[in-house]
């Protein structure tokens, strides 16, 4: 316990004690040091429940495209969400190669409700983003009220009313009489086939109908011409923004890198193992970069702490001064810190 105090009478306690503070900054700095290259290097997760997270997505803040930030939300149990205008809703899958999310809405009508619908919520996408509903959905509205909607066979609806087709619910649509996993299908409600246009149109159709669901067109096979497999879901369809700067920060032959943004400004940011470049990871500035940080909260965090101990340490070292010039190593005229 003697070398943790200072004697003011004896020098040599002092100095004793002053190099034993200097062995635990040491010490405090490389751990801080190896705590912010292992953040660092395990920044971005890039998966969620089995569910693979690759770019243009992110499911940490700073991972991926600033323009799906936030989007995608991970549960501590691996449960993946895609939040919209309307809530959250679980991902069944997303396809990087056929760029899209596959939803589902538990809300939405299925199977096993039969004839008994609940209450459901129009879904909606924020128009400002790159994601669209995907033209391989078709929706189904059932117990829609024919005073408010316009419930026809579509064929010849749209013989006699062209200019009226696009507002029709088909009653003919192939999905109404052959429901996905449905045996015989509904037994005493009626449903009918219609694309809303915008999310206006989903709540307008929802106010006259009972219940809706959405049933998407799974394509099978390796190559195209597929074949297509009707299931219950929502696809939502995604655009990959390609830049220079992410296949550079990419590319393997520099790095490997990680593309995300700076969670200030949201501009681009090549996430290194050894801190944050603006270009590839082999970058010759990469170590300027490094030092100043990166962008994962919990990283700022220890650099912050590191901060603090790190003036705490000047300040105790001040204080001994007065009585011991401290340096970490042999002391002399040369190589004094103050």
């Amino acid at each position: 316990m003697d070398s943790f105090f200072i004697k003011k009478s004896s020098s040599s306690s002092s100095s004793s004690s002053s190099s034993s503070l200097c062995f635990l900054i040491i010490l405090f700095v490389i751990n801080l040091t190896t705590t912010t290259k292992i953040h660092a290097s395990n920044l971005c997760r890039d998966s969620c429940g089995g569910i693979p997270i690759n770019y243009p997505f992110g499911i940490d803040d700073g991972c991926g495209s600033p323009y799906y930030r936030h989007m995608l939300v991970c549960s501590d149990y691996g449960k993946l969400d895609l939040r919209t205008p309307s809530g959250r809703y679980p991902v069944r899958s997303i396809s990087y190669t056929d760029p899209h999310i596959l939803l589902t809405d538990p809300f939405m009508w299925n199977c096993q409700d039969g004839d008994n619908f609940r209450p459901t919520r129009p879904f909606s996408l924020d128009t400002s983003t790159h994601f669209s509903l995907s033209s391989q959905n078709d929706y189904l509205f059932f117990n829609c009220s024919e005073d408010n909607v316009i419930i026809e066979p579509k064929p010849i609806f749209c013989e006699r009313f062209p200019d009226r087709c696009d507002s029709s619910c088909d009653s003919s649509s192939y999905l109404c009489r052959h429901l996905p996993e449905c045996g015989s299908g509904l037994h005493t409600s009626s449903c009918c086939s219609y694309y809303p246009k915008a999310t206006e149109s989903l709540r307008l159709m929802l106010k006259y109908c009972a219940s809706y669901t959405s049933i998407y067109w799974r394509n099978t096979g390796t190559s195209p011409p597929y074949d297509q497999v009707a299931e219950y879901g929502i696809r939502v369809d995604f655009d990959i923004p390609v830049t220079t700067r992410c296949l550079q920060c990419q590319d393997m032959t520099k790095g490997g890198g990680t593309c995300g943004f700076d969670t200030a400004t949201q501009n681009f940011m090549c996430l290194c193992p050894k801190g944050n470049v603006t270009t590839h990871c082999k970058d010759h500035e990469i170590s300027k970069h490094g030092k100043a940080g990166v962008i994962a909260g919990t990283v700022t965090g220890v650099a912050a702490a590191g901060a603090i101990g790190f003036g705490a340490g000047v300040w105790y070292l001040r204080k001994v001064r007065a009585k011991a010039p401290v340096t970490c190593g042999v002391q002399s005229n040369e190589n004094r810190l103050f």
